[in-house]
């Protein structure tokens, strides 16, 4: 048996339960430690930085589970690790008011147990979903599961932005252990008993992982594929952190409200995703290299509209970042179908391998992306306004955006007739 339609959603609620947490870390708690207090832009940007680099466990932990034959221990000590690493990260903010140094001490410790639990539960469930849907249902299945994730993502801030005021340390704490426990809890019943109900044809031979690693690095497409989603990552993520500070000191925008604000944008994710995965695989419109251009126009043209905004003192910062949602949703829609249906190509039960590099190289490039704007902006604030300096770093990132449009013209091949298949895959050219 292979995984059915309620299966799959099930599936969706562990990764909506993923976004749910990470997007703690990454929109609120930045917030609070660039602006309530005051802190360098950079710190909170090498924390997160550090979760990110800590999921170059990814491939470790995705050929654990091709050679374990059992990924659900996987998928909820990864969660039980992400949400204990969530409390502590909140715990940290509020210890490092009056505490420099074991607040500090206490981040570290917490943004690497985010790392580890995302990376583990993250690696497996995909590897599970590549291994255990039928091939025909992966693109749907990855587009059902990462619409979960950003709905997710996008309730999580939107609640917690309107719960959050007025801010209170004691009041963070409370939000944020509810929203953690609720997410293991969802998990485990989520979970329970799928992969018994479906046979992943995944015993991988007892191979080293070195060996296992080579392998998958021998193949073409998997090592065309890496490349370009770190460049591509690095792009999609350089604003991460930067823009709920961003709102707050050029726009005046509270903690609750930058919350929402960051929801808003996860909305506009939600819903191109949406958009690309009814019009590329329902409906047979555009070919997927189309969408992942569109993908990396549109957020080159928000980026500067952003930026603008900030020059001309002009409040209209939410349908700015709303729309540089919509067209991140649909590049990420396009790079996902492709990610599930190569997952399964090339030597077999390798899936959770192919998972954890690819995982690797988008955690690498978030962290560094990420770490990049914010170290960027403080550099640029020794010598520019808070507007000036933010713009800056917003127009750089969509000059990337347009180079990675460039590479994907000539590194994504188009099926011909101008119809997207979920099969469509990454080629490199003269291949």
């Amino acid at each position: 048996m292979k995984l059915g339609w309620a299966q799959i959603c099930r599936l969706g609620l562990v990764q909506m339960c993923l976004g749910a947490i990470v997007v703690l870390t990454t929109s609120t708690l930045n917030r609070l430690m660039v602006v309530e207090l005051a802190l360098p832009a950079v710190l909170p940007g090498a924390l997160v930085a550090l979760h990110y680099g800590i999921q170059i466990t990814r491939p470790n932990w995705g050929f654990r589970s091709d050679t374990k034959g059992n990924r659900t221990p996987f998928i909820i000590g990864g969660m039980a690790t992400l949400a204990l690493g969530a409390f502590l990260a909140a715990l940290g903010v509020v210890v490092i008011e009056d505490a420099a140094q074991a607040g500090l001490i206490l981040s570290i410790v917490a943004y690497a147990l985010i790392g580890l639990g995302v990376g583990a539960s993250g690696t497996s469930l995909l590897a599970l979903l590549a291994t255990a849907t039928e091939p025909h249902r992966r693109a749907a299945a990855a587009t059902i599961t990462w619409l979960m994730m950003i709905f997710g993502i996008a309730v999580t801030a939107f609640t917690v932005g309107h719960f959050l005021e007025p801010y209170s340390p004691g009041l963070l704490l409370d939000i944020v252990g509810i929203v953690t426990l609720g997410a293991v809890a969802v998990t485990i019943l989520a979970i329970w008993g799928i992969e018994r109900s479906v046979i992943a044809e995944r015993e991988a031979s007892p191979a080293a992982f070195r060996h296992g690693m080579a392998e998958i690095w021998a193949e073409p497409r998997a090592r065309a594929f890496t490349f370009f989603v770190f460049l591509s990552m690095t792009a999609y993520f350089m604003q991460e952190l930067i823009l709920e500070p961003y709102a707050g000191l050029v726009f005046g925008l509270t903690p609750g409200q930058s919350t929402q604000l960051s929801g808003a944008q996860n909305g506009g994710v939600f819903f191109g995703m949406l958009l690309v995965g009814v019009a590329a695989t329902g409906l047979r419109i555009g070919s997927l290299r189309a969408w992942v251009v569109a993908g990396c126009l549109g957020p080159a043209v928000s980026l500067l509209a952003i930026a603008a905004l900030g020059q001309m003192a002009v409040g209209l910062i939410v349908p700015a970042v709303v729309a540089l949602g919509v067209f991140n949703g649909m590049f990420a829609v396009a790079a996902i179908g492709s990610m599930m249906a190569l997952a399964g190509q090339g030597r077999e039960a390798r899936e959770g391998t192919r998972m954890g590099l690819w995982g690797a190289a988008q955690a690498l490039a978030a962290g560094f992306g990420g770490l990049a704007g914010a170290a960027g902006v403080d550099l640029l604030r020794f010598w520019a306004d808070a507007p000036t300096a933010y713009g800056l770093v917003f127009t750089f990132e969509a000059g990337l955006f347009l180079l990675c449009a460039m590479i994907a013209l000539w590194v994504i091949e188009p099926r011909r007739g101008g119809r997207a298949a979920p099969s469509e895959t990454f080629a490199i050219p003269g291949e």
